[in-house]
């Protein structure tokens, strides 16, 4: 092994390692954070309560599916056991297994300190803005740190163990195969609640959004954990893996073609510096005692991103690393943060298309309606010309470097927009986290003013969960390019070990390529329809269940002490929904991959990643900006803006956020695992499309 791998996967695991003991303080800190309200501390028992008995049947189903991957990867692949080296096969399956548990284990790590994160983000906002800031940021970095650090410990000790691409492609499918359904999963539970909540509560009877006589209340805050924290941390998970992968598979059969492991080492440098930063990043987090959560949010992303570049460049000059691979890492993450910020432009409540979409509703639900379609619409052309432009760049700069540094150059454009995921999670998960801690400070009674410090915080929260899902999807757009790469060179070994020719790239005009690329296109808007029809089954049996109680029980709609809703049938309903629902949309987009496969063969499948790459970026930055611009919408209408609550306009705004909730939250961040799983699910079974296709 060469001496710069051997160095940078010694500091993979350190930095491992480091991020583990860092998570580890994090949760001690929130958790010796005073609480002492005994409401807060009931319904926060119930919360965590239902959070872990959603996940346990949730991974107890996930469980037998990844039983029956695993028995039939060992058997079929990376070719059949009979045919091929059954060691591989074992290996590929075991790896499958790992990336599974790494995945599972994410979302778990979410739900734990999340449920207690809410409780001590309520009770701190008695206190002022930066002690609740500081409790709902760190409790979401815990799970930033547990999931990366996983990540790219799971990632190191695949390849030291095996050097293998096969086990390496099947760890990221297992992570990507079981994130894919724990985000579907916990997408529907969530809006299924959320949607419920709203349109009994807000819309017909004019109660506040988490007032405790609701019967869903306590599902919509379950929700919000088991859909945002653990569903958004195993996705996430997925992504980083398969950034990692993409780039160390290309790297693998360059370094055959160079000699040497020093592309392979790069991937591993740039990946650990990334986690380092992101620690550095969480650690420098603050904001004043009257200071803006967004800003103090937004700065420490700026500040991890200024440390990855200079340490990045250091080790590329120290190294002797390619300064071109560098400077793709370097555009890639410049153009994530572009991304972002232009999430922000269409969902912050502090610029126009958010105003305008509020405005719009003193006319009614149906132009809350087509205002917020327009401008989720409009949202998408800017991030998709990022996306095009960072692959483009990375291609150009790489592509004199030789053959294949083309494709290598997407790959680490990838890695360098992934590189601060740690500082993601952390911002993505502190949006439910704060959400919460709103609902519980409702229920307990804190008052306005710790009502109006948790809205600021929840404002904040929504504003950076939709950077983060722009910056994942982007991400997730190079990912699955570079996995394209990934999928040509796995036929090409393929090819060369069987004697027959081998691809280089798709020609449109082959009606294989074509077939592919049509039915590869119908599959991210048919994927979002059978997880929103999900949601909208699941939530009409909700709002019956929820109608039932307002009628049944004496003294409930009037609030009498002593009443209380019986929360648990909403939590049954939102779970019992969402264990049914969460497979059949995933195992659709899965087997038509492989139908395409055997019908045309690998160029059918070129076609086929081309269109679902295409149509699914499209769709998930479109459902995830208009999703997020109807949520605050609805916020700058509550906030005191064109008549407040109870306004024709609010009625209107929140039936957009309702229309908005399954967008965002449930479909539209689905997709983008959707994209990794097919991708990867054509990587694996390369071998087979090649030998066995119909045409």
């Amino acid at each position: 092994m060469d001496s710069p791998l051997r160095t940078f996967l010694i500091l993979a695991a350190i930095v491992s390692f480091a991020s583990f003991l860092f998570a580890g303080w994090l949760y001690s800190w929130v958790k010796s954070r005073h609480s002492s309200n005994k409401r807060i501390a009931q319904v926060g028992k119930l919360i965590t309560a239902g959070a872990n008995t959603f996940l346990k049947r949730e991974y107890i189903m996930l469980s037998k599916f990844a039983g029956v991957a695993a028995a039939l990867i060992l058997v079929f692949l990376p070719r059949p056991i009979w045919l091929g080296e059954p060691l591989d096969n074992v290996m590929m399956a075991l790896a499958y297994i790992a990336g599974a548990a790494f995945s599972a284990a994410a979302g778990k790590i979410g739900i734990q300190i999340a449920t207690i994160a809410n409780m001590k983000t309520a009770e701190a906002a008695k206190e002022g803005i930066q002690p609740s800031f500081m409790a709902g940021f760190r409790g979401g970095a815990v799970m930033g740190m547990a999931v990366v650090g996983s990540s790219l410990l799971g990632v190191t000790l695949v390849y030291v163990l095996t050097g293998s691409h096969s086990s390496l492609l099947g760890f990221s499918f297992g992570a990507s195969s079981l994130a894919l359904f724990a985000k579907a999963g916990g997408g529907i539970f969530t809006k299924t609640a959320d949607i419920s909540a709203d349109l009994v509560g807000k819309v017909e009877l004019g109660i506040p959004e988490d007032d405790p006589r609701n019967p869903a209340v306590i599902a919509d805050n379950v929700g919000d954990n088991v859909g945002d924290v653990a569903g958004m941390g195993a996705d996430l998970f997925d992504s980083n893996v398969a950034s990692m992968v993409a780039a160390l598979v290309m790297a693998g059969s360059l370094d055959k073609l160079m000699g040497g492991k020093m592309n392979t080492a790069m991937v591993f440098a740039y990946t650990a510096i990334g986690l380092l930063s992101s620690i550095i990043g969480v650690a420098t987090a603050r904001i004043g005692r009257g200071g803006d959560p967004t800003k103090a949010l937004n700065s420490s992303t700026y500040v991890t991103t200024s440390v990855f570049g200079a340490l990045t460049a250091l080790a590329t000059w120290a190294f002797g690393f390619e300064w071109r691979v560098w400077g793709a890492s370097a555009v890639g993450l410049i153009v994530g943060v572009i991304i972002g910020i232009t999430s922000d432009y269409f969902t912050n409540d502090t610029k126009s298309p958010v105003k305008m979409v509020a405005k719009a509703s003193e006319s009614g639900p149906a132009f809350t309606i087509l205002s917020g379609i327009s401008y989720g619409l409009v949202s998408a052309l800017p991030a998709m010309i990022g996306i095009a432009i960072s692959a483009l760049v990375a291609y150009k700069l790489c592509d004199p470097l030789g053959p294949g540094y083309a494709m290598f150059g997407i790959s680490m454009a990838a890695v360098g927009m992934l590189s601060i995921v740690g500082m993601i999670i952390s911002n993505d998960a502190y949006g439910p986290i704060v959400d919460n801690a709103r609902g519980l400070a409702e229920i307990g009674n804190l008052g306005e003013d710790v009502l109006a410090t948790t809205d600021e915080l929840d404002s904040a929260g929504n504003t950076v969960k939709a950077i983060t899902k722009g910056f994942a999807i982007g991400a997730a757009g190079l990912t699955v390019i570079a996995l394209l790469g990934a999928f040509i060179s796995e036929v090409n070994i393929a090819a060369s070990e069987l004697g027959v020719a081998g691809i280089v790239g798709f020609d449109v005009m082959n009606p294989l390529v074509f077939f592919g690329m049509l039915v590869g296109a119908a599959v991210p808007p048919l994927f979002s329809a059978m997880l929103m029809l999900g949601v909208n089954r699941n939530a009409q049996r909700m709002v019956a269940e929820i109608h039932r109680q307002f009628n049944t029980i004496v003294g409930l709609k009037e609030g009498k002490p002593g009443v209380e809703p019986e929360y648990d049938r909403c939590i049954v309903i939102a779970t019992e929904g969402a264990i049914k629902e969460l497979i059949p949309a995933g195992l659709v987009a899965i087997l038509l991959t492989i139908a395409v496969g055997f019908i045309g063969g690998v160029q059918a499948i070129g076609g086929y990643l081309t269109g679902n790459i295409v149509s699914g970026l499209l769709f998930a930055l479109f459902m995830s900006n208009s999703g997020g611009l109807w949520d605050n919408s609805k916020k700058f209408v509550e906030s005191g803006n064109h008549g407040g609550k109870g306004s024709p306009a609010h009625k209107a705004a929140v039936v957009g956020d309702t229309v908005g909730d399954p967008f965002k939250d449930t479909a539209g961040p689905s997709i983008n695992t959707q994209i990794t799983v097919i991708s990867l699910v054509s990587s694996i079974m390369a071998t087979l499309f090649l030998t066995l296709s119909l045409f």
